[in-house]
């Protein structure tokens, strides 16, 4: 193998694990759903969530400890953003737990799906990003997607299916603050705040929802939290691997293994139209990360040439 190959089928190699390891974690992030779901049948909601959050933090203290001083990974340049993209997220965890409760893991996914779409609609406002005509098409594709999937106006709709979609707008608004912190904020930084805000606002509310729990609920806690770290060290652990751009695509596994869990354990069949909006809004979704790949090689080659201009 030459020395000129090699780089490049190391980097084939990393993309290659960093797929993997996202694939893992979304089927990681499907089974944390379905014990949810499981749990909130005789837990409040409040009680899942500060158990959750307080394992969470210790890990995120943990692990951003290894790379820096904690002094420092609490230094954000964006501190009150940081904080409201905690609580964004904290109040978004509770409400897909409540949602859980009352749709399947499966129907929650499919709604939860477009949120994609809304990151690229709010983008243009909050970032100022620019969307061409070819994307605004596929988001529309996408939201005639999601019409399809909660059918309003029909005898079928459920208000949890506005509810699912209010997560998702929350979601996307999260990864869109999350986008804009990460431009000055380490990893670790956003890791902490995540954890901790989240800790703090259960714990407040936890006094007020606290009741006593059954070996088999302490059991399923402690599952739910080793669950929860491994995924979201799988999903740091994938970011690394390989960038973002050519991650997103797979994230849409996580509605597959929602699929099949949620039709091993709970019984739960998609009707077609379900299935068929849900195609529209991946669908969409693909391309629509499709285009802002292609776009950011154009630009890197645009930056290229401007920096290394061809002899004259």
């Amino acid at each position: 193998m030459s020395d000129s190959t090699r780089p490049f089928e190391e980097q084939q190699e990393r993309t290659v694990k960093g797929i993997l390891a996202l694939i893992f974690a979304t089927l990681l992030f499907a089974s944390q759903d379905a014990i949810t779901k499981h749990l909130t049948s005789s837990m409040p909601v409040a009680q899942l969530m500060f158990v959750r959050y307080f394992f969470f933090a210790l890990f995120a203290l943990f692990y951003a400890s290894r790379k820096t001083r904690l002094r420092n990974v609490f230094q954000s340049h964006w501190p009150k953003l940081q904080i409201l993209r905690g609580l964004l997220i904290v109040s978004e965890m509770a409400l897909f737990a409540y949602c859980l409760k009352y749709l399947g893991i499966a129907e929650m996914h499919t709604i939860f799906a477009c949120f994609p779409l809304i990151i690229t609609v709010l983008s243009i406002p909050i970032l100022g990003e620019q969307v061409g005509w070819r994307r605004w098409l596929a988001v529309s594709v996408g939201f005639v997607g999601t019409l399809i999937i909660i059918q309003p106006g029909s005898g079928v709709f459920s208000p949890f299916a506005m509810t699912a979609l209010t997560c998702a707008l929350m979601f996307a608004i999260y990864n869109i603050i999350t986008r804009k912190v990460s431009r000055q904020d380490s990893l670790e930084t956003s890791l902490i705040y995540f954890g901790v805000v989240g800790f703090v606002v259960t714990l407040l509310v936890i006094p007020f929802f606290w009741q006593a729990m059954t070996n088999n609920q302490i059991l399923w806690l402690l599952v739910i939290s080793m669950i929860s770290i491994l995924s979201h060290l799988l999903l740091i652990k994938s970011l690394e691997l390989a960038p973002a751009v050519i991650l997103q695509p797979f994230n849409y596994f996580i509605l597959v293994w929602a699929m099949l869990i949620g039709y091993s354990f709970y019984g739960e069949i998609l009707e077609i139209s379900t299935l068929i909006g849900a195609a529209l809004v991946i669908g969409s979704g693909v391309y629509i990360t499709h285009r802002e790949y292609l776009l950011a090689r154009i630009h890197k080659r645009k930056l290229r040439k401007a920096m290394y201009p061809p002899e004259a």
